[in-house]
């Protein structure tokens, strides 16, 4: 039997937390990353009429995003387009196929937003079964082969990824740190 996807007060409700806890999430992860703004106004745009009520509509229960669902039914997401036009710690923002450099290097600011944002999407979707290793995992078996995004990236995300594995959050996700990373891999002279 096919599931018949509506807007709900139930589902409002949940998407609304599920929207929330990952804000908090990411805000406390972009204070510790030296970047408090953008974990500040992260995702605001997900409040917007376009983005919140066809979140709703696809509500996952807050285990996974409800865009992949609004795809395959609808053949593309209006969710996702409107989000990522507006959200520069997307890498779908910084790709455009028909410019010389059609991935360029993301800035740092939204370079740790999107470490911060990665995390917490995995901590929030997971819940109790998250561990360290949960987002290495993701990134290494889903994203990273077919995200389009500049390799100098994927290589900060790999090290970082790698380092939450070994070390934890509170060890990886500071501000020296994530720098010095970027840095390696991403300072121009």
């Amino acid at each position: 039997m096919e599931r018949k996807y509506k807007i709900t007060l139930k589902n409002t409700i949940s998407h609304f937390n599920t929207i929330n806890k990952h804000r908090w999430i990411v805000f406390k992860l972009c204070c510790k990353a030296g970047v408090p703004w953008r974990g500040l106004i992260h995702d605001l745009s997900k409040y917007s009429v376009e983005e919140f009520w066809g979140s709703v509509k696809y509500y996952q229960g807050g285990k996974k995003s409800p865009i992949p669902i609004q795809k395959e039914i609808e053949g593309f997401s209006k969710v996702w387009l409107h989000h990522r036009a507006r959200n520069k710690h997307h890498s779908a923002y910084w790709y455009d196929v028909k410019a010389p450099i059609k991935m360029p290097i993301i800035p740092y600011k939204y370079t740790v937003e999107m470490i911060c944002d990665k995390l917490s999407a995995s901590i929030v979707y997971t819940g109790k079964e998250w561990t360290n290793e949960t987002e290495l995992n993701y990134w290494r078996d889903k994203e990273r082969e077919v995200e389009p995004i500049n390799e100098n990236i994927k290589k900060v995300f790999d090290e970082v990824f790698l380092q939450v594995s070994k070390e934890g959050i509170k060890r990886t996700i500071t501000s020296k740190n994530l720098k010095r990373i970027y840095n390696k891999y991403c300072k121009t002279n």
